[in-house]
């Protein structure tokens, strides 16, 4: 049998050029070697959104026809929303039950987010994040995990779970390992941080009008005011976006020429940079919309998931309860 793979997002609504680049692409990947596991995370987005659901089913909706349209095949990885699979709550419950609360305060990620939101993510289900992930993973027994560097420390602590779950228990679990990945730095139209709450994103579904006037607002090397100026590509976003949608070496050595040389305008190089990603974006959205056009395709495809997962979950659950004794 080949090893498992777990992963999830948030159901945050439509993903955007940053998803494109960073995790799809290697989930589509890792279904050639692993049996995949991928799950609209409602119960992690509760921990911050618990007060604003409204939208959090359609969300999902969105955001898994944007795994799916982008190559996340359906027969071959399991998708399902981790809300209907009740195992990961008991789980987490069971897990919670040994985990020392010192080793969820001391996240960094913890302190910088309550630092920044306050009161709003004073809660236990906030704290106890880390636990219900640590669930998701192990519940499938999923021996590795994609994640960044950054993200190596919240799977080093579901790492020390697992480890004293089994020092008290037995063998039951294995430690998930790292499928490091490297998630490119891009950043978004406006120079910041990726990120929807700035607003400078584009979507992997983005009408093409609203792409081109987007990229057409990107900001570029400050200094150069006039078309007349020479211009310095290192530290033009648009030249980023350029050798990240795949320009030819040969392309990105002549836009950096004529840059330099004050021989393209913004203009110019942002349309052309337009067009290189709407030949990227173009048959993604054509398959999110076919996708989108037959009511219920997606429900059904995570009722499937669901059913799939949900065997796997019982079992493994099951031989948790066995090893505590209840």
């Amino acid at each position: 049998m080949r090893e498992r793979v777990f992963s999830g997002m948030r159901p945050t609504g439509r993903l955007h050029l940053g998803h494109l680049l960073g995790a799809l692409p290697n989930w589509v990947r890792l279904q050639d070697d692993y049996e995949c596991f991928y799950c609209v995370a409602d119960l992690h987005a509760l921990t911050t959104r618990y007060d604003s659901v409204e939208s959090m089913k359609a969300d999902g909706i969105e955001m898994v026809a944007d795994w799916i349209a982008a190559g996340i095949d359906p027969a071959r990885s399991v998708i399902f929303r981790q809300s209907e699979v009740k195992e990961h709550s008991e789980l987490a419950l069971l897990l919670g039950m040994l985990t020392p609360v010192s080793w969820l305060t001391r996240s960094p990620s913890y302190k910088e987010m309550v630092g920044e939101l306050g009161e709003r993510v004073a809660t236990f289900g906030f704290l106890g994040y880390p636990v219900l992930q640590t669930a998701d993973i192990i519940l499938y027994k999923a021996q590795n995990v994609p994640v960044g560097e950054d993200q190596l420390s919240h799977l080093e602590l579901a790492r020390e779970i697992v480890r004293r779950f089994n020092q008290f228990y037995g063998p039951v679990f294995p430690e998930p390992k790292a499928l490091l990945t490297s998630t490119p730095k891009l950043l978004g139209l406006d120079g910041r941080k990726m990120s929807k709450s700035y607003g400078n994103t584009i979507d992997i579904a983005e009408e093409p009008g609203s792409a081109r006037r987007k990229i057409a607002s990107m900001f570029t090397d400050p200094a150069r005011e006039r078309l007349k100026d020479p211009g310095n590509p290192d530290v033009c976003n648009v030249y980023s976006y350029h050798a990240f949608f795949e320009a030819p070496a040969e392309e990105l050595s002549e836009i950096d020429a004529a840059c330099r040389a004050a021989a393209i305008g913004c203009t110019e190089c942002k349309g052309r940079l337009a067009d290189r990603i709407m030949a990227r974006l173009d048959p993604i959205r054509e398959r999110r919309e076919e996708l989108l056009s037959e009511p219920g395709r997606i429900e059904t495809i995570l009722d499937d998931g669901r059913a799939r997962a949900q065997v796997v979950a019982t079992e493994v659950l099951g031989e948790a309860c066995q090893a505590i004794g209840i």
